[in-house]
């Protein structure tokens, strides 16, 4: 078996779902806006286009004529792949959940109205008066995010009415893509929050990861554990609401199913149809496989029989703090490998930006998780982004 895959966004996530499938055999072109990211310094092939210019996705996949076409980020022409469908592509994990996941006011409609599914209380806003009534129907303190980002850009919370303006304009800085507009949440006062990373199969096996948290600043990761210890009643929650999620958009693959969990339950927030960032952690070996590899396997239909924790691990991200065009370079690598029991990898980024991810620090063993994430976090801070 020898299937062409055509990686649309070619990012650290996407790196490593290059090599799981290189790893299998697979052939990969791996597409980015920007030349020498880091999915392509391992694909086989990649080209450098505008994913929002629809032309331009018809051209490469009529070009390349792929087996599977694999979105990795957001900000892509989604509405085309019902398209690809009937031209007899397959889209992972499906057209549909391609489409309702790269925008948050689908995703969130199909949870909160039409699966009936427990999520915060919510408006959405195409202008800044918008903004101010749906923060007067949410109440404060809430959150704001626009409807199409990645990694927490543009997200922030409102606390006072001086806050709405810039997070008005905070967001549209942040917004990935062409679509003006922003959702606001009611701030949840939940305990933790954690992702459950879901393995759909097209043997219709749906596995779940043992779940990991994370801690967040800026709406971006910062460290993950896993696992996650939470009572096994808003598991077993958790794990049903992704159930029913993932069956109602369809496919195949690895899903980073987020949730906060409070004192009134478990709030589904939001879905991510491929690797999760925050699910690096499994680098750290602390499954049988990594959220990558399970991906690549239900992607080309190569059965998962289980998912077991095999030991705790956690990461913690490296961060550029500086702007910089050229090849950065990296110093301390000697020094963060004399810890025991950790690892670190280097995305391969080409260029740097303040609080940019550019590695990310590992730590494995049979300690606690909050001890691993403080060992994690002592690697991350001995690595130097220059």
């Amino acid at each position: 078996m020898r299937k062409k895959i055509l990686l649309l966004g070619s990012g650290e996530l996407g790196k490593e779902v290059v090599i799981a499938m290189q790893r299998l055999g697979q052939y990969v072109i791996a597409v980015d806006n920007y030349e020498n990211a880091p999915a392509m310094q391992v694909a086989h092939e990649f080209e450098v286009i505008n994913m929002l210019d629809g032309a331009e996705l018809d051209r490469i996949v009529a070009k390349h004529q792929p087996d599977f076409i694999v979105p990795e980020i957001e900000s892509i022409r989604t509405e085309r792949f019902y398209e690809y469908e009937k031209q007899g592509f397959t889209v992972i994990p499906s057209a549909k959940a391609a489409n309702f996941t790269m925008n948050r006011k689908a995703i969130r409609d199909l949870a909160a109205i039409d699966l009936g599914v427990k999520t915060a209380k919510y408006k959405y806003a195409t202008s800044y008066e918008q903004l101010k009534e749906g923060v007067a129907f949410t109440g404060m303190p809430c959150v704001v995010k626009p409807l199409m980002s990645s990694s927490g850009k543009g997200q922030s919370v409102i606390k006072t009415v001086a806050d709405i303006e810039k997070a008005w304009n905070y967001a549209l800085e942040g917004s990935r893509g062409d679509l003006l507009e922003v959702i606001v949440e009611a701030f949840i006062n939940f305990d933790y929050e954690i992702t459950l990373l879901t393995l759909t199969q097209n043997n219709g096996n749906t596995l779940f990861c043992p779940p990991i948290g994370h801690r967040q600043e800026r709406g971006d990761y910062q460290e993950s554990w896993q696992p996650m210890t939470m009572d096994v009643v808003h598991l077993k929650e958790a794990q049903e609401i992704a159930d029913k999620v993932t069956k109602e958009l369809g496919g195949s693959g690895i899903w980073g199913v987020e949730f906060f969990i409070g004192k009134e339950g478990v709030y589904f927030s939001e879905l991510s149809p491929r690797p999760h960032d925050t699910g690096m952690v499994t680098l750290a070996g602390t499954q049988n496989f990594t959220e990558f590899e399970l991906h690549a396997r239900a992607i080309l239909g190569i059965p998962v029989l289980d998912i077991p924790l095999v030991r705790n691990g956690a990461s913690a991200v490296v961060l550029a703090d500086k702007e910089n065009n050229a090849f950065p370079t990296f110093t301390g690598l000697s020094e963060a490998a004399q810890f025991p029991n950790t690892d670190f990898k280097i995305f391969g980024k080409p260029t740097t930006r303040p609080y940019r991810r550019m590695a990310v620090a590992l730590a494995h063993g049979a300690k606690n998780t909050s001890d691993l994430v403080e060992k994690a976090k002592e690697v991350a801070s001995t690595i130097k982004v220059n």
